[in-house]
């Protein structure tokens, strides 16, 4: 007797075993085996590099890590008017990748070096754009003629860190799409507005989008750098870079030729900002040479590592070495807790980058210190002292950093360096920090300037007054009451003032200690301590250095301010510095108190922003 509610399942079995027949057959010769999956489109690559030796082992290491199959992409690469060698460059790597593709088109150009009509390598005259056009309409006929699904064009300065970027792309379905990449300022490779001649519009629409306040993939009337072209659609036919339309009018440029093509041809384009698929510089202005365009680039590869692991190299390409220096300091240091690795690591990647050597001083951990050590080492905390915005005493961390630096003020003193460089190690570097740097300490010995300390990197705090620009020295200020101590140049004689001031026996935070030896701490019962108050100190105008992260941003973490009382270990000193009174009072200089005078270097106009 069946059991209760087995009687659906005896009802099932016919169902089952008629499916099973049709499987097998009823005879033999009907038997069949489930359809397989579809092979995966047909893509090709299209690589036009002019210049880019410096940006494409990084470039070619993001296109090999992309998650489509190699024997389903065609590699179309061409060079053109280099003076570098761009062209050595891929030819090593297409030789040994080339068995990996499905096939490779290889049109190198080593002669002539340049346009006739260019005024140096990052000006793009008639010539040259014309000559770009005609290698992209040659890509996509090439693309056309092996029947390939898609094209993706990218620009050999693009780093497609999001291994998955190219099948996202394919998923949207859109005639032509591109993926938003991020620079470090407002600038990408898409428009939101553009005027009735062709040109670029500012519109309230681009920053929501760039800053991904809005995500999603929007309708926009221009793209470029890096976009897929999905040749499957039947308007994608009409689509054209040269020659330009019969009925163009606009500018002579190959992404505006372009663009009017898609309009002409009724094909929409599209940006995605739905992930973080990559990153491109900033375009630098015409008079820009090939040196800034390499840092430039270089400063695309610092700051993805701000928050991502650096990336890494093509593996079929042979790189020479870095040869680091001391960029003409006695020493560089580097501060870092030994239990911070992530941070050693990114900045050891970052200054080997930027070819600065560097001398780890492992940081004095405050969190591990117990009283009976701080006792041991005569420390005590100057009388009355609480932080002026929290109304805080000092906190471990903040005693720990405070003997860090000290410990290297030592050193400096005993080894007789003359001048000396010195790093935190949660600071993200400016564009062209180190020529920026060098040439500010040249200018110092040209001008023959007194100085015992220069911040290079620090939150200023006196927001009410202009600081005093320095004369007949670029980008220097004397500095007023400043936080943070994240990079800093010392001298021999400034590092000896502040070990003279023997502040372990009235110790209070390092960056408040800084501003009471130059005199400017708005605390004047702090000053009345210290006798000496004669630092001669400086800051560089703009900053140099910034932190990695602030408060309230994602992966924020203070080995300062999340700690405890220096003395007693049951009250913690968490604070929300975002809420504190301090952060309310410093969120931005009023007009009045921008150091609108100081002489500027003309690295400081270099580079272009939103367009």
């Amino acid at each position: 007797m069946p059991r209760r509610g087995s009687w659906p399942c005896l009802l099932l079995w016919p169902l089952l075993l008629l499916q099973l027949a049709a499987v097998r057959g009823y005879f033999p010769e009907e038997r069949w085996v489930p359809e397989s999956r579809l092979r995966p489109p047909r893509v090709l690559l299209a690589l036009l590099a002019r210049n880019a030796a410096h940006s494409l082992p990084a470039a070619l290491g993001c296109i090999e890590r992309l998650r489509h199959p190699k024997d389903r992409i065609a590699l179309w690469v061409a060079t053109d008017h280099s003076v570098d060698n761009t062209t050595a460059v891929l030819r090593e790597w297409l030789v040994n990748v080339q068995t990996m593709y499905h096939s490779v088109e290889w049109r190198p150009m080593e002669q002539p070096r340049s346009y006739p009509d260019e005024e140096g390598p990052k000006h793009w005259s008639n010539s040259r754009y014309e000559h770009i056009m005609k290698l992209r309409q040659a890509a996509l006929q090439s693309a056309r003629d092996i029947w390939a699904d898609y094209i993706l064009f990218v620009d050999a300065d693009n780093l497609l860190t999001n291994p998955d970027t190219l099948g996202l792309m394919i998923a949207e379905n859109k005639t032509v799409v591109a993926p938003m990449l991020d620079s470090r300022a407002a600038y990408s490779n898409f428009w939101c507005g553009m005027t009735s001649q062709g040109y670029y519009k500012r519109t309230p629409a681009y920053i929501p989008i760039r800053k991904r306040d809005r995500r999603g993939c929007f309708a926009v009337p221009m793209v470029h750098s890096t976009f897929l072209i999905d040749l499957r659609k039947e308007a994608s036919q009409n689509l054209i870079f040269y020659p330009p339309h019969p009925d163009y009018t606009w500018a002579f440029d190959d992404i505006i030729v372009f663009a009017f093509a898609c309009r002409q041809a009724e094909v929409q384009m599209y940006v995605c900002n739905k992930e973080e698929y990559g990153s491109l510089p900033v375009p630098l202005r015409s008079h820009s040479t090939l040196r800034d365009e390499v840092e430039s680039f270089m400063h695309v590869q610092l700051e993805i590592m701000v928050k991502n692991p650096p990336v890494e190299p093509s593996r079929y390409l042979s790189l020479p070495p870095k040869v680091p220096d001391k960029m003409g300091f006695d020493e560089v240091f580097m501060i870092n807790l030994k239990r911070r690795a992530d941070r050693r690591e990114r900045m050891l990647w970052a200054l080997y980058e930027q070819q600065i050597d560097c001398k780890i001083i492992e940081a004095v951990d405050g969190k591990a210190m117990n009283s009976s050590q701080v006792d041991a080492m005569g420390i005590s905390m100057l009388p009355g002292y609480k932080d002026p915005y929290h109304g805080r005493p000092l906190t471990k961390g903040e005693l720990g950093c405070f003997l860090s630096h000290y410990k290297v003020w030592k050193e400096i003193v005993e080894r007789g360096l003359e001048k000396s460089l010195v790093f935190e190690d949660d600071l993200r570097f400016e564009i062209f920090f180190k020529r920026r740097l060098m040439n500010l300490m040249y200018d110092l010995e040209e001008e023959g300037l007194d100085w015992d300390l220069i911040y290079i990197g620090r939150k200023r705090m006196q927001v009410e007054h202009p600081e005093k620009a320095v004369p007949h020295i670029r980008n220097l200020v004397e500095a007023d009451y400043s936080y943070w101590t994240l990079g800093y140049v010392i001298s021999l004689q400034g590092a000896q003032k502040l070990l003279d001031a023997q502040p372990l026996s009235k110790m209070l935070p390092v960056d408040e200690f800084l501003p009471v030896m130059f005199d400017k701490h708005p605390v004047t019962e702090y000053m009345e301590h210290f006798e000496n108050r004669n630092l001669l100190a400086f800051s560089v105008e703009p900053l140099l250095v910034y932190p990695t992260h602030y408060t309230g941003d994602d992966g924020y973490i203070s080995d300062t301010e999340t700690s405890v009382v220096w003395n007693n270990e049951n009250v913690k000193t968490d604070w929300d510095r975002a809420k504190s009174q301090k952060m309310k009072e410093q969120q931005e200089l009023s007009n009045e108190a921008k150091n609108s005078g100081v002489l500027q270097s003309p690295l400081d106009s270099t580079a272009r922003d939103e367009l």
